[in-house]
Formats: C-alpha cells, sequence, structure tokens
C-alpha cells in the first residue's frame, strides 16, 4: 500500500457556552490521507479560538505532506520520524507538531482500517473504560451556574468536576471555591485550572487558601513555557499540580517530570505529537508514577488512555458540539470507552461538514 495523496480543508465550529466566554469557535485542520488501495485516513487538530489555522494547514502541505507520498502508511513510527527530522531549521514547539499531530492520526486511522480493528486494540488494552470528568465552571459563571453545571455532570455517573480561578479579585476565587465544594459536598472530586494566570507569589496567595478544600488538582497555575516556576508552585503547595496542555512531544514532558513541576501530566493528542507520541509520554510518566489525564479530545485519546497503565481521567467540556460527529463518544455512567470501529472510529457529520466548511 502507497499513500498517493494528502488532502486538506479546515472546519470552522462556533462554540456553545460557556466556551464561548473564553473562545467564540474552534478551528479545525483536517487532513485526508488517501491510498492506491482505497482506503482513506482521517487526520485532524483542533485550535481553540482558531488562532494559527492557517499557518498549520500551510505547514503540513508544504514541509510534510510531500514527505508521505509514496509511502507506505503501515510504517507509522517511521513516517513520523520522517516529518519531525524534515526541518532542522524549526523547532518542534506549536505550529510544527499540531500539523505533524493531524498527520500522525489520520496514519492511525489507516493502520487500523487497514487491520480492521480500533486503534486501541492495535496499543494492547489495558482497560475497557476510562472515568470522565466533567469540565467548565468558567469565570463568566456565577457560583449557582457553576454548581448546576456540575449537577449535570453529577447526573452523568462523573463524581470529577473543574471549574476555573483566575478573577482579579484574589478571594473572591477562593470564595467561589468554597461554596462550590459546600454545594457538591465532599464525596466530589473538586479540581480547579488557573489557565497560566498569576504568577508565583499570587499562586501561593491563593493555593494555600485553598488548600482547606481537598482539591484534587490545581492546573496550569503559570506560563507553560516557564517550567521551573511551574515546579516552584508545586514544590510550595500541598494540591497536586496538573500541566501539559501546551507541552509538546515526549522531550518536552521529559522536562517537566525532570523538574518535578507536575503530579499529574495533561498532554493534548492534537498538540503533543498525536497518537503514538501520547504512548511514548504515557510510557514515560509510568516510570515515574505519573498519572495521564489527556486535555480535551477525548474521542481520540480514550484510544490510548485504555492502553496504558497510569491513565487518570478522560475530560469531556462543558457545551462541547455533539453535532460534529456523526457517531460521538458518550460517557455511561461516569466512563467512556473507545469506539468499537475500525481505525480511530471518528468521521465529521454530513451536516457539520456543510455548516463548518471554510
Amino acid at each position: 500500500m502507497k499513500i498517493t495523496a494528502v488532502h486538506t480543508s479546515m472546519l470552522r465550529v462556533p462554540n456553545n457556552p460557556p466556551v464561548s466566554t473564553y473562545y467564540r469557535e474552534n478551528r479545525y485542520v483536517v487532513a485526508r490521507i488517501q491510498t492506491d488501495e482505497g482506503l482513506e485516513g482521517l487526520g485532524y487538530t483542533m485550535l481553540v479560538g482558531g488562532a494559527g489555522a492557517e499557518a498549520v494547514r500551510a505547514y503540513l502541505e508544504t514541509s510534510l505532506a510531500p514527505q508521505l507520498i509514496g509511502e507506505n502508511p503501515l510504517h507509522v513510527g517511521l513516517l513520523w520520524q520522517k516529518m519531525y527530522d524534515t526541518d532542522r531549521g524549526i523547532r518542534k514547539k506549536g505550529i510544527p507538531v499540531y500539523a505533524i499531530s493531524a498527520l500522525d492520526i489520520g496514519l492511525w486511522d489507516l493502520l487500523g482500517k487497514s487491520m480492521d480493528r480500533p486503534v486501541w486494540q492495535l496499543l494492547g488494552a489495558c482497560a475497557e473504560k476510562i472515568p470522565v470528568y466533567g469540565s467548565g465552571g468558567f469565570l463568566s459563571y456565577s457560583v449557582d451556574q457553576i454548581v448546576k453545571e456540575a449537577e449535570g455532570f453529577l447526573g452523568l455517573g462523573c463524581r470529577h468536576y473543574k471549574m476555573k480561578i483566575g478573577l482579579p479579585r484574589l478571594m473572591e476565587n477562593v470564595e467561589r471555591v468554597r461554596a462550590v465544594r459546600k454545594a457538591l459536598g465532599d464525596d466530589v472530586e473538586l479540581l480547579v485550572d488557573a489557565n497560566q494566570r498569576w504568577d508565583v507569589a499570587t499562586h501561593l496567595k491563593v493555593g494555600r487558601r485553598l488548600e482547606e478544600f481537598d482539591l484534587f488538582w490545581y492546573e496550569e497555575p503559570v506560563l507553560a513555557d516557564n517550567i521551573a516556576q511551574c515546579a516552584e508552585v508545586a514544590r510550595a503547595l500541598r494540591i497536586p499540580i496538573a500541566t501539559g496542555e501546551n507541552e509538546y512531544t515526549r522531550y518536552g514532558f521529559r522536562d517537566l517530570i525532570e523538574q518535578k513541576a507536575a503530579r499529574y501530566l495533561n498532554p493534548d493528542i492534537h498538540r503533543c505529537g498525536g497518537i503514538g507520541e501520547l504512548v511514548k509520554i504515557s510510557h514515560l510518566a509510568a516510570a515515574y508514577d505519573l498519572p495521564i489525564a489527556p486535555h480535551l479530545v477525548p474521542e481520540l485519546s480514550i484510544h490510548v488512555m485504555v492502553s496504558i497503565p497510569n491513565a487518570a481521567l478522560v475530560e469531556v467540556l462543558a457545551g462541547s458540539p455533539s453535532e460534529l460527529w456523526r457517531e460521538p463518544v458518550e460517557v455511561v455512567r461516569g466512563m467512556m470507552a473507545a469506539p468499537n470501529r475500525p481505525g480511530h472510529g471518528m468521521e465529521f457529520s454530513a451536516d457539520a461538514i456543510k455548516r463548518y466548511a471554510e
């Protein structure tokens, strides 16, 4: 089997509340990898807020796709390395890795389809289902809105819920967490996410006041580029730190691990290098007894999560558009199972393509 073409397209998908209060839309860069045997692999990457999508598509089309033409698509690892090695003049952070991730996802989809097996079976399953955490609690919401949203996730059987912190009046964040903890009770695991806001001193001031609420984790406290500062926060707080959604490849996660910057790692399959690289990151973390809880993209990440020994949680974002997919993944009794269809098992719905294609 040989790759004959890589066709790209883009989708502009509006966000629903509460995400729309942060980002009006997300944009998808889609790559369809075609072969001489008629099989097609679907790869895609999502850019939250949409910025940079054109650059990812351009890099994918001009620098990466030509490296795949004429190659055997079943040699997924070889092709990932070929793409990674293509341009030594651009460090593999940001745009290049978004593009590599999209093509790697498409190659794994092809591999599974060629063998009539879902990706998670090719990776070697460790579990059938993974617990889901509900994610939302945006700063634009009142406490009552946050509690109502959390109760919706509890109704699905989820026992973990994440809310945002980062309001400029620091003690208001503490009082919001206090109120949500009181409303939900002690049986629900509560997570907070700072989304790279504040400096170390501010996190120590707020974080120490949040320790009394027995939080499951405290996510992405400082700029993702500043691993040393994240490690400083991790050393100072009794709440476990989680980070990694804005980190790239196993090398970036090696640095997080070596500096002891987090006790939970949150790689994003669209940013970290794709399916194969998420597996490598997970195995690296397992050697240090660090759990993996991927950022977003549960429909793809679940294939890896059921295939590793250190899977913690899968994130489902409030307001995620289910109409995007022909067959969306589901949360059943607070758990998610991987699609049991060949490849990664996902395809954009005809309606989504019609409505959102650029």
